[in-house]
């Protein structure tokens, strides 16, 4: 037997019921106060420590909480404010706070991009002139608010000084290091109030280190850690990684830290191997994440158990630490709430709570014996085997398909430069021609009808008939708006991802599987539990009735087969690239039975492809071309006059060009408005070959732009992109807009085209 010790490294905001979400909103639209937001969030985040505390968790984390997003919390926490919000100094006030993730009419929204390789967004740091200055200790709020409330020692939760810097803009590597300089002061004023107010442990967070880097910037890592030792040596600092395996084991392992934190999920297997090889300090915790913190399925505990026996072997007894691989933040609370789910598929479920449970079963077994939790192992090992088993994951009619993928044709008949000019003659677009991504204002009255129907309050013909009455009238405002390529809205969607799981064999959707995607933007991801098969058309209806409104051309929109990998809960059974070309043989049926009925522009959404690179560049290749396969799957079967578009959003497109490409989709829409145009600067050092639209204002942000604003973007790309090349588009889809801001920027945004293509026209001529 092994003393051990349970922890957890973050848990969800939203509520088990949205409830977090539900309070921002109130809040920013006016309909409850600051003290009301303040008192209904303090509510739920002490509702989710005690619930960590009643689970026996050692360790609980404090300060993972948040208002919109951790990286900004550490920017308000030192100042770092952008110059356009006139912060005068002080405290940042929660409207500020919110202006910078938000907007407002005289200043853009920070940038937003995705934290690691997940759904989750960050709000990126400015940091040119940083001067950081302790504005506010918020760790030791939330220690102090645990302590007093609960009688929880908590385990305060700080991004830390590396991965903060490395996440923001304006740390170049020549000016980095002095950079950091100026942050460890400041960080060290955090722990030393911490330590000041009795604090036992802290995790300070750095994912940078699970990335590969050069490893000459270990000794930043040293740098930082010896500070810390050095002015709270009585502190016990958890130096946390997660999302991969350490390229620099030995080095990491050996920084002047009390515990260090090691992904033993999602590091392909190198982490034991690593601890094999050199062992591990015997003075040292090792924090071992062995629960998936990334994904919902029940772990097999027997696995799981014997994983960390031979973990044990190498760490000095009573320093080992039982907890997930990373935050809790990216899956749901609990599965209590999803009572009417199959029950085979239930018993497989494990979200939030019940991953607690799980790192407290194994902390026990460890510790007592599994004998002493001889019953929950057997209900674990009885239910993912009931999973595993069922006939959800063993349709042999999927598996003959994929194990014939060789018969299957990936390629489009004519390459690009013939197939463009077939469209071209059909299509007639003007220079420049406009659309928009896919969706339109999930109005209130939209979403009250869907619940009605849902709820069986309406009939299944009133909603379809107010689902038509909606589409007509959004393709009436786009033919006013004189926009060339429309959309049919997606009223009947309730998310990207989740409506094809609805669709499609092997999904489930849940009832409150909600995750945060940013702010208090959530997504209920849909489980893949098993082998994925089409069962029904699933875009035409709507798509075909859009187009029968119109002479103009009708987008058929779909998402495509990496992000819905992505933005799933996949089964963790088989590889995800088996998984993916499930999905892509299905969704190759439904492209074709769009084409087969006059839909001749059909948008194969890949929002999510840069998202799910690896972090260790030695596993870009396979992935990319695993991504690339699916989606042709999905594609390529269409005539050569069937134009494919595709999209994707807030990433870093440089390193990729090259597989964007490879897609071989006709026109391909990416965000610029959102990192103020920085992405441009790949296509001024790469020719790009195919048709593209560059976001021209940010739909994230309810402040509309300016006409000026939309052309400087469209100026700026037009210097790197071939005017017969470009599209104009917002960065993305409408949905979370409201009407009158979605009309307002769009007029705009048809305004800027119309003065920019006459300008061209001009000079053609």
């Amino acid at each position: 037997m092994v003393k051990a010790i349970s922890s957890n490294l973050g848990y969800p905001r939203l509520g088990e019921k949205r409830e977090w979400k539900r309070a921002l909103e109130k809040f920013w639209n006016g309909t409850i106060s600051e003290d009301e937001l303040l008192a209904e969030t303090k509510a739920l985040r002490l509702h989710a420590l005690k619930k960590q505390q009643d689970k026996g968790i050692d360790l609980i984390p404090v300060g993972d909480f948040s208002f919109y997003d951790q990286v900004l919390d550490t920017s308000v926490t030192f100042g770092i404010i952008p110059k356009r919000f006139q912060h005068d100094g002080g405290k940042v006030s929660l409207n500020t706070y919110f202006d910078i993730a938000r907007g407002k009419s005289d200043a853009v929204a920070s940038e937003m991009t995705k934290w690691f390789n997940t759904n989750y967004h960050y709000i990126v740091p400015e940091l040119a002139d940083a001067d950081p200055k302790v504005l506010d200790n918020r760790a030791l709020y939330y220690y102090e608010e645990a302590k007093k409330e609960l009688g929880i020692e908590g385990k305060p939760v700080l991004v830390g000084p590396v991965t903060y810097l490395k996440l923001g803009k304006g740390n170049d590597a020549e000016n980095f290091e002095a950079l950091l300089d100026k942050f460890i002061p400041a960080y060290v004023e955090i722990l030393k109030e911490l330590e000041a107010a009795g604090a036992t442990w802290v995790q300070i967070d750095e994912p940078y280190l699970a990335t590969s880097f050069d490893k000459s910037e270990i000794a930043l890592f040293e740098k930082v850690y010896q500070a810390f030792q050095a002015a709270v040596p009585n502190l016990k600092i958890e130096l946390q990684t997660y999302f991969e395996s350490l390229d620099y084991y030995e080095e990491v392992v050996n920084l002047p830290v009390a515990a260090v934190g090691i992904d033993f999920v999602n590091d392909h297997g190198d982490s034991l191997k690593a601890l094999q090889a050199h062992g591990f300090p015997e003075d040292k915790y090792l924090a071992a994440g062995v629960i998936d913190g990334r994904n919902v399925w029940r772990s097999d505990l027997d696995a799981k158990l014997a994983l960390l026996t031979e973990i044990a072997d190498y760490v000095a007894d009573g320093n080992l630490i039982v907890q997930p691989s990373n935050s809790l933040l990216h899956v749901p609370v609990t599965k209590l709430s999803e009572p009417d789910l199959d029950e085979v598929i239930l018993g497989g479920l494990s979200f939030a709570d019940q991953k607690l449970d799980e790192i407290a079963i194994l902390t026990k077994a460890l510790t007592d014996g599994a004998e002493s939790v001889a019953a929950e192992l057997e209900e674990a090992r009885a239910a993912v085997t009931a999973l595993n088993e069922s006939s959800h994951r063993n349709n042999l009619e999927v598996q003959e398909a994929i194990a014939n993928l060789e018969n299957v044709r990936v390629d489009r008949e004519l390459p690009f430069a013939e197939r463009i000019k077939l469209q071209h003659a059909w299509l007639n677009l003007p220079l420049f021609p406009t659309t928009t991504i896919g969706s339109f204002p999930q109005s209130p009255e939209v979403r009250k009808t869907r619940a009605d129907w849902l709820k069986g309050n309406i009939t299944d013909a009133e909603y379809n008939a107010f689902i038509e009455k909606e589409t007509a009238r959004w393709i009436k405002i786009q033919e006013d708006l004189d926009i060339d390529v429309l959309v049919h809205g997606e009223f009947e969607r309730t998310d990207m991802v989740e409506y094809f799981g609805q669709k499609l064999a092997g999904f489930q959707a849940t009832k409150f599987g909600w995750v945060q995607s940013y702010g208090s933007r959530a997504v209920r991801p849909p489980l893949i539990y098993g082998d994925v098969a089409f069962t029904e058309e699933i875009t035409v209806k709507e798509s075909v009735y859009a187009q029968s409104l119109t002479k103009r051309p009708v987008k058929g929109m779909l998402t495509a087969p990496v992000t819905i990998i992505n933005w799933s809960f996949v089964r963790d059974d088989v590889p995800e690239s088996v998984v993916a070309n499930q999905v892509g043989l299905a969704l190759r049926k439904e492209v074709e039975a769009l084409e087969r009925n006059g839909i001749k522009v059909i948008q194969v959404d890949e929002p999510a492809l840069r998202e799910g690179l690896p972090l260790k560049q030695a596993r870009w290749e396979k992935y990319l071309n695993d991504a690339v396969y699916s989606f042709k799957l999905t594609t390529a079967s269409v005539q050569n006059d069937t134009q494919i578009h595709t999209h994707m959003c807030y990433s870093d497109f440089d390193d990729i060009i090259d597989t964007i490409s490879a897609l071989d989709a006709d026109v391909i829409s990416i965000e610029t408005s959102r990192s103020h145009g920085e992405i441009i600067s790949t296509f001024e050092e790469v020719t790009y070959d195919k048709e593209i639209g560059l976001g021209v204002y940010d739909i994230h942000s309810p402040r509309v732009p300016t006409v000026t604003e939309i052309q400087d973007n469209i100026r700026r790309a037009l210097r790197a992109i071939d005017a017969k090349q470009f599209w104009i588009n917002p960065d993305c889809g409408l949905k979370t807009r409201k009407e009158p801001e979605t009309i307002a920027a769009l007029q705009d945004m048809i305004k800027a085209t119309k003065e920019v293509r006459a300008e061209y026209q001009v000079l053609e001529k």
